[in-house]
């Protein structure tokens, strides 16, 4: 049986496959279009579907759309709809925002979007690219395939936890929001998912976040990881405003009282404006007043699941410093990040719960979990070296990829790295990274300005899983980056490039299983240096989606100030400078 998920009410649009409860295939449309998040999250952008991403899924598994036998869409527009069934009838003024907001909605533009979610039945059959109607032949608005709205939240959970390690384990969901829910609680057992309670509108963590990361001059739903990077730099000296606005209450609940930031805090910072000691202090008072509120609600979620287990999703699950601290200070003795924890990866719950649903799986036992996130295109190195020869390109093969690789990183060469499927999810994991040297502090410096990137931002790096206790502490097997793990003070002046200004490091842990080339690099590396540690950063350039292609990584190689291009088994460089 193939289920077809799919995400595309607000942002990070994608597709994914299950065949039987395995995923075979998962992957965003930002990758396939050079659009940032596949979309802004704007209320007329939801008749945009994830075409190119579900065509990549259904070629994977040498499927056509009719093939399909269902596909579950992340978002349920009828949770929102006072009349029941789909006879309900909605008024759209022509000019939505010129008129008040009725008492039936939040915003003039909600009926505009419940609308065209109702329709993405009729609007993945009608509205295909025509380069790609090859692949939706034969479908039509009545399937064959069944069609499944499932609740949003109940996908960011099935994200979480059918993909998770564990038998069982309490599910925590925070994001900006879903139908009206902010934040769930749930306790998972095999196929099983019991919603224990919830957090609705207007009251909600992430978009209170996503107003401060406006507030403070970058671009929300975009941007909130620019922010907790800006908090270290801070003190919480604002702790105490911020817990006036979030306040926690009993069974984990919490209300949001929103006042003027203006008023509080003084004028916005205006986009690329200067960063001042103030600003930094208000990220950090935001970061701190987040993490005590999450941390209260998971102990309250511990006692009142009893389980050891806990695993997270939804977009407020990428800050990685709050995910260390539950880690450290948290009741629960296992904590499981989803990778896609964002929007992108309700497309795999709502694939994955409507599998385990229309297979009756909820009395048996799940046989799936994400090792992994390779789940995106990949190509050979016939494809490669017939791509490179095309274009003419002076390239030549590696006859020893790890040591060649290894040569020139010891020169402090900064090589863009393509290797196999792409991954799934916001962090490049050795698929499509640029990778460098972390043995000097310049090189952080360097690949901000390569990646034309604010000077605050770290580089995290990726270290072999073996060798990740004897770097960082408590280093276990993170393979990820959903964690942050404070570097061992007397290995830090040996990778000062990956040592943030707190002395903490977003680590990524491999394993050879899943990236022997990746692995293998690395391992050569330590050999030549005794480091087992590169810098890895995601293969983009600012404002563009991590590379898909071996055409998009050529564009950004010849487009950036890169050394070097591993594609494949290829190596391209760019010739010495004249002087």
């Amino acid at each position: 049986m193939y289920t077809l998920g799919i995400n595309a009410a607000y942002h990070d649009s994608a597709a994914c496959l299950v065949k039987n409860g395995k995923v075979i295939a998962a992957s965003e449309e930002e990758r396939f279009t050079g659009i940032k998040h596949g979309k802004r999250p704007i209320p007329f952008s939801t008749y945009e579907l994830p075409f190119h991403a579900i065509d990549y899924c259904l070629k994977e598994a040498r499927l056509i759309l009719s093939e399909v036998d269902h596909i579950a869409y992340s978002y349920n527009p009828f949770l929102l709809l006072k009349e029941d069934g789909r006879d309900a009838v909605i008024t759209l003024p022509l000019e939505p925002s010129a008129h008040k907001v009725s008492e039936s909605w939040e915003s003039p533009w909600d009926p505009l979007f419940i609308s065209s979610i109702i329709n993405a039945p009729r609007q993945l059959v009608d509205g295909v690219p025509y380069h790609l109607k090859e692949r939706f032949r034969k479908a039509r608005i009545d399937g064959p395939y069944t069609w499944h709205f499932i609740d949003h939240h109940t996908a960011h959970a099935a994200s979480a936890f059918f993909a998770s390690p564990f038998r069982s384990a309490a599910v925590l969901t925070l994001d900006g929001r879903g139908e009206k829910t902010t934040t769930s609680y749930s306790l998972g057992a095999d196929c099983r998912l019991e919603r224990l309670g919830e957090v609705t509108m207007p009251h909600s963590l992430g978009l209170f976040y996503e107003q401060m990361t406006t507030y403070l001059g970058f671009q929300h739903s975009s941007d909130e990881y620019k922010v907790m990077a800006l908090a270290s730099y801070g003190k919480p000296v604002y702790a105490d405003e911020f817990r006036k606005i979030i306040q926690v209450k009993d069974h984990g609940q919490y209300t949001i009282v929103r006042p003027s930031l203006e008023k509080l805090f003084g004028p916005a910072r205006k986009r690329g404006g200067p960063l001042h000691q103030y600003h930094y202090d208000i990220a950090s008072s935001l970061q701190t007043v987040l993490e005590e509120t999450v941390l209260y609600i998971v102990h309250w979620l511990q006692k009142k699941t009893g389980d050891d287990n806990l695993c997270m999703a939804g977009g407020v699950a990428l800050n990685c410093v709050m995910n260390a601290y539950l880690r450290d200070r948290g009741p629960f003795k296992h904590v499981w990040v989803q990778p896609a924890a964002g929007d992108a990866g309700t497309a795999l719950g709502a694939a994955l719960w409507t599998d385990a649903l229309m297979r009756k799986k909820f009395q048996g036992k799940r046989d799936y979990s994400m090792e992994h996130t390779y789940l995106g295109p990949g190509y050979s190195d016939y494809e490669i070296k017939e791509f490179l020869s095309w274009s003419k390109l002076h390239h030549r093969k590696l006859s020893d990829i790890a040591e060649e690789v290894t040569a020139l990183l010891i020169q402090d060469k900064v090589i863009g790295w393509f290797q196999g499927r792409m991954e799934f999810g916001p962090r490049a994991l050795g698929a499509r990274s640029i990778i460098a040297s972390p043995m000097k502090a310049c090189m952080q410096a360097r690949l901000n300005e390569i990646k034309d990137r604010e000077d605050f931002r770290p580089v995290a790096p990726v270290v072999l899983e073996e060798e990740a206790s004897n770097w960082f502490i408590n280093g276990g097997i993170s393979p990820f980056m959903t964690f942050v793990h404070s570097v061992r003070p007397e290995k830090a002046d040996l990778i000062p490039a990956v040592c943030h200004i707190d002395g903490s490091a977003r680590i990524q842990t491999i394993k050879r299983e899943y990236n022997p080339a990746y692995y293998d690099l690395i391992h050569a590396f330590k050999m030549h240096t005794g480091v087992p540690i590169l810098i890895n950063t995601s293969f983009n350039t600012r404002g563009k989606p991590i590379v898909c292609t071996p055409r998009d990584a050529v564009e950004c190689f010849w487009t950036s100030p890169l050394d070097a291009l591993v594609i494949g088994s290829y190596l391209l460089e760019k010739p010495k400078e004249r002087k």
